[in-house]
């Protein structure tokens, strides 16, 4: 129990990240928390946005990984917003404060859905440069929900995290997701009732992504085969909304693939971001480009060896 808050990873990227907090709406009691990692001199880093049960440090194996291999990563956590436009607004005030023009974004299951509407309102003056979406979905209305929506604001916190810990995998899988499963529910205890009921609202009022507005982002897919809370289904119509998306499969990874298979997803983001190598929009430090290269290269060799993924 509890091996990922002890590891000696964790520790060294509490120890060293400092936790920021900033306010851009007028009403301060709406705090972003985040992490800034890697050279500020970026101006289009790619910022990591959590799934309802998460906080910004659900991802610190990617801060860790990404900004020692020169990558500028910011990783998030939201404040109380109950409307997707409220959230967008908030989000780029956010980016302003920032001085950050356009940024590539990775969502994981909410936090993916997010990212597309964000790109999406802001198609006119485009501030997503690209996605990366990780157990996705495009439709709330495949968690059957829409009509409960409503009410979340008004359930006990002990009520919220029921339907929350209700998607979680169950029964027998490997330590490794044992792990990142033991620090999810830990992240979500963290969690008061205003924060889940309305990042359950975000997730579960009625809406759906345009994809017609966001045509010309790049995008790259990120699932996985085992069980998740997303069905076939909204796997499938992710497929079909963006033909043109690169497709990154993890085997195994369960809900939570970027803490119990950190080297696999570090490696599919470090292949998204390559693409924008030598632009202004690259994430990373020019003169960092070639060592990460060479530790692409490094860890594809045992991935090959391994043979345990498959793009």
């Amino acid at each position: 129990m509890e091996e990922i808050r002890v590891s000696p990873d964790y520790n060294w990227f509490r120890s060293t990240v400092p936790l920021k907090r900033i306010i851009v709406d007028d009403d301060d009691s709406k705090v972003w928390s985040l992490y800034d990692a890697g050279p500020k001199s970026i101006r289009c880093p790619i910022i990591f946005l959590p799934p309802v049960s998460g906080t910004a440090e659900v991802f610190f194996q990617q801060v860790l990984a990404l900004s020692g291999w020169g990558y500028r990563v910011i990783s998030l956590q939201y404040p109380v917003y109950w409307d997707l436009l409220e959230f967008c607004d908030g989000f780029r005030k956010l980016l302003d404060h920032l001085q950050l023009d356009k940024v590539h974004l990775f969502g994981a299951s909410l936090g993916g859905f997010l990212a597309q509407k964000f790109a999406e309102v802001t198609h006119k003056s485009p501030r997503v440069h690209s996605l990366i979406l990780c157990n996705s979905f495009s439709d709330t209305s495949i968690f059957n929900q829409t009509w409960t929506a409503n009410s979340f604001w008004l359930m006990p916190a002990f009520m919220l995290k029921k339907i929350v810990l209700g998607n979680f995998t169950k029964g027998p899988v490997d330590p490794k997701m044992a792990d990142a499963i033991d620090f999810m529910v830990d992240r979500l205890e963290s969690l008061n009732q205003s924060e889940l009921a309305s990042r359950l609202t975000l997730n579960c009022q009625n809406s759906y992504v345009e994809p017609h507005k966001i045509k010309d982002v790049a995008v790259t897919i990120i699932d996985v085969f085992d069980q998740s809370a997303l069905s076939h289904e909204a796997k499938e119509e992710m497929y079909k909304l963006y033909p043109k998306a690169r497709r990154a499969h993890l085997k195994t990874g369960g809900n939570f693939p970027y803490l119990c298979r950190s080297a696999e997803v570090n490696l599919y983001i470090q292949i998204h971001l390559r693409q924008f190598h030598g632009t202004r929009y690259a994430a990373i430090s020019p003169e960092m480009v070639s060592a990460e290269e060479l530790e692409v290269q490094k860890t594809n060799l045992s991935d090959d060896n391994e043979s345990d993924g498959e793009s």
